[in-house]
């Protein structure tokens, strides 16, 4: 369809950008896709894409999954931990359903962005990252209360909107086309 031809233009024309990027389309629109490809076009592609679902990862864990923790940090963390901060440095950290993210995390988050530094949980070192975030959400983080405003237009550098399929009917064939062909090669 022509929105999925101007959203592959749009891919290319931003992918190499050194901005962090906001996704917006609804469950199941293919967001992780779309910042996979705009990993893939960049000049960081030889590093990480290291992709995270916000929504996913009960409130307790997510600074740990995050910024990573050291021995002794919290019971249980017997052993130094690299976050998905450090981890994707050099490269893409994804950030799935970001509106899902906890408002003290949030606070964490628009510090890392601002400083290209973090912390891990029980650390006092300051650990320099390099990296691109691309953020996705399924609603308009601006209108949610619940979001803060600083880190949307932190993150809000560029912003890329999917279609969903009910406003590109004529994809459906292909998509169909090629999920038979998918599902004939892999038996």
């Amino acid at each position: 369809s022509a929105s999925i031809q101007n959203l592959k233009q749009e891919i290319t024309k931003i992918a190499d950008l050194p901005t962090n990027i906001i996704i917006y389309g609804e469950t199941g629109t293919g967001k992780e896709l779309v910042a996979q490809c705009l990993h893939e076009f960049s000049s960081r592609n030889k590093k990480a894409f290291v992709p995270i679902n916000c929504g996913a990862i009960p409130e307790s864990l997510i600074e740990s999954e995050l910024f990573g923790h050291e021995a002794g940090a919290f019971t249980g963390a017997q052993k130094r931990r690299i976050g998905k901060f450090e981890f994707a440095s050099g490269g893409t950290l994804f950030l799935d359903e970001i509106e899902a993210m906890p408002a003290n995390l949030q606070i964490k988050l628009l510090r890392a962005l601002q400083e290209g530094v973090i912390e891990r949980l029980g650390g006092n070192a300051p650990i320099s990252v390099d990296l691109r975030v691309i953020a996705a959400s399924k609603v308009d983080l601006l209108a949610d209360e619940h979001f803060r405003e600083d880190l949307f237009y932190r993150l809000n550098v560029s912003q890329v909107y999917i279609p969903p399929l009910r406003e590109r009917q004529e994809d459906v064939p292909l998509l169909f086309e090629h999920y038979v062909q998918k599902s004939a090669s892999s038996h």
